[in-house]
């Protein structure tokens, strides 16, 4: 049975990013992308693995389909954030994409090993960033709603 699209407007979007900056441009590539999920932003690590605690718990609680997920956070680094993750009740299934700076390859095979749908790293250039959106919506499949052009 298919959620009717009220529904699915509502699908959850966690991004966790502790930089004010980069969470603006994730927030303006989504947009760019006009997808329209329910978005919650966490700044830190340990946030997040509270957030997963509680969708857990409480079958009310928003369970995110999808994480934008920096490594370099503080509290709790985003690789301890995504193993916690697979390891939930009710959100291993979300999808990952690793938003950060770091180009290594070390931490790209880590994030794969530990479950990362994705890896994004932060480009130097607004343009460049926008790209993201588009990134999210191929991830998040056909289904995905399309909001207003200049909601």
């Amino acid at each position: 049975m298919r959620d009717s699209p009220a529904i699915q407007e509502r699908r959850a979007i966690l991004i966790v990013e502790d930089n004010r900056a980069d969470l603006f441009l994730i927030r303006e590539a989504l947009e760019a992308a006009r997808l329209t999920p329910e978005l919650h932003i966490v700044t830190d690590g340990e946030k997040a693995i509270q957030f997963i605690d509680e969708a857990d718990a409480d079958a009310g609680a928003p369970c995110p389909v999808f994480l934008i997920l920096d490594l370099n956070l503080p509290k709790k680094s985003g690789g301890e954030v995504l193993a916690y993750l697979r390891q939930s009740r009710k959100c291993a299934a979300a999808q990952v994409l690793i938003v950060t700076s770091s180009d290594s390859t070390q931490d790209r095979e880590e994030t794969a090993r530990l479950g990362a749908n994705g890896y994004f790293r932060k480009p130097s250039g607004y343009d460049a960033y926008l790209k993201l959106g588009g990134i999210v919506r191929t991830m998040l499949g056909p289904d995905e709603p399309v909001g207003p052009k200049n909601a």
